[in-house]
């Protein structure tokens, strides 16, 4: 005969084919705490179902060990195992890839949290826009033909500009008249001798006096305001 429910030997019972292992009653009586059984009324249940065959027991000295009756339970065989087997290797597949989908769904997250509020793409816009205006206002100031550089700094930049202009033509000329009286008689071949001594006229590295020259006097005759 069954035992009740609600009884504790069916409480007890119920136990041990779930976890279908080795027990004691110390064992049952602890995990069996929230049904507010103790373990006096817990070893009884136990006693009472080993003597009516509902569990097997043995005896190791005066301590017992109980455990659910093993044929009760279905016991799959080699064909029944091995499906079981690609079974759990199916599911084991589709755990991965569901942590897989998981990890990308985490790293979307994380993109989307990184990139700007919509109070923060306002204000960039906000910024953007004024630096835009800035820019426009400048530009049509240049169109306009507005003086950027007052006359004063525009006077010194030519002085000094010239200044350098004459420095280059007369350090040319000093150049040239040396280099006339060092090659007046020498026997050798001038572009040589001029290689040798690693020399370079303005034209070998694409320079002209005269080009700079002429950039002063058109500088001169701009009218004011361009």
């Amino acid at each position: 005969m069954a035992p009740k429910s609600d009884s504790a030997e069916a409480i007890v019972l119920n136990f041990v084919n779930e976890q279908n292992r080795p027990l004691n009653s110390q064992n049952v009586a602890d995990s069996l705490q929230k049904f507010n059984l103790k373990k006096a009324a817990v070893q009884k249940a136990l006693d009472t179902l080993a003597d009516i065959g509902k569990i097997s027991f043995k005896e190791y000295g005066k301590q017992k060990i109980y455990i659910a009756r093993q044929d009760q339970f279905d016991i799959p065989n080699s064909e029944e195992l091995n499906k079981m087997k690609e079974e759990n290797t199916k599911l084991q597949q589709q755990l991965d890839e569901q942590r897989k989908a998981i990890s990308e769904v985490e790293g979307e997250i994380k993109a989307l949290q990184s990139n700007l509020t919509l109070e923060q793409i306002r204000e960039k816009e906000a910024k953007l826009r004024k630096e835009v205006k800035e820019m426009e206002e400048k530009l049509e100031k240049l169109r306009g033909g507005v003086t950027l550089v007052s006359p004063e700094d525009r006077k010194l930049i030519q002085q000094m500009y010239s200044e350098s202009i004459n420095q280059w033509r007369r350090r040319k000329r000093m150049f040239k008249d040396l280099w006339d009286a060092i090659t007046e008689n020498s026997p050798k071949d001038l572009k040589e001798f001029k290689e040798e001594l690693g020399i370079e006229y303005d034209e070998d590295i694409g320079v002209s006096l005269q080009s700079f020259g002429d950039l002063l006097q058109q500088g001169k005759k701009r009218p004011r305001g361009q």
